[in-house]
C-alpha cells in the first residue's frame, strides 16, 4: 500500500509540473506572431496569462511539498527525476512573470531620423505611417515597424509611440 501512495505522489508531482508548464506555454502557442489569430484564442491566451502568475506559485508550493515527501526514499535516478520536475515547475513559475512578446519584438531603440529626401532606404512604393503634430510631420516605414513594432518619438513637441 505505501508504494501506491508513493506512486500517486509521483503522478501528482509530474502532473503539477506539466500543468505549470502548459499554463505558461499555451498562451505563447496560441498567440504566435505572424499567424492569424481568433478573438477567442486571444481571449483564452490573455486569461491564461492573467492567472498563470498565481497558479504557478501554487504549483511550485505543491511541487516543493511533494519533493520533500519523495526525496528521502528516492534512489539516485528518482532524485534526478524529482529535480527535473521541480526545475520545470520553477522555470514555469519564473516565465509566468515575463513578457516573452517583448523578447521577440524589441522596440526600436535610438532610432535615427533623416529628412525624406535623404531616406534612400525607403522606396516611393513603400507604405509608411505618417504623423503630423503642431506643423511637424514624420513618417515611419511599415517594413521596419513590422519587425520592431514600436518606435518612441517626439513629433511637434508631443511624445508619441508609433506601433504596427
Amino acid at each position: 500500500m505505501p508504494v501506491l501512495r508513493r506512486g500517486w505522489r509521483w503522478l501528482f508531482l509530474a502532473t503539477t509540473a506539466i500543468a505549470a508548464f502548459a499554463l505558461v506555454a499555451l498562451p505563447a502557442w496560441i498567440i504566435q506572431p505572424f499567424r492569424p489569430q481568433s478573438a477567442r484564442g486571444v481571449s483564452i491566451s490573455y486569461a491564461l496569462r492573467t492567472v498563470s502568475p498565481i497558479v504557478t506559485i501554487l504549483a511550485l508550493l505543491i511541487a516543493s511539498l511533494l519533493v520533500f515527501t519523495l526525496w528521502r526514499g528516492a534512489r539516485w535516478w528518482g532524485r534526478i527525476g524529482i529535480v527535473i520536475l521541480l526545475l520545470l515547475t520553477t522555470v514555469s513559475t519564473w516565465f509566468a512573470r515575463q513578457n516573452h512578446f517583448e523578447w521577440m519584438f524589441h522596440p526600436l531603440a535610438g532610432a535615427a531620423y533623416v529628412r525624406a529626401d535623404a531616406a534612400s532606404f525607403v522606396d516611393n512604393a513603400d507604405l509608411v505611417i505618417a504623423v503630423e503634430r503642431n506643423g511637424e510631420a514624420a513618417a515611419y516605414p511599415i517594413r521596419q515597424l513590422a519587425y520592431h513594432h514600436l518606435v518612441q518619438d517626439v513629433v511637434g513637441g508631443v511624445p508619441i509611440v508609433v506601433t504596427y
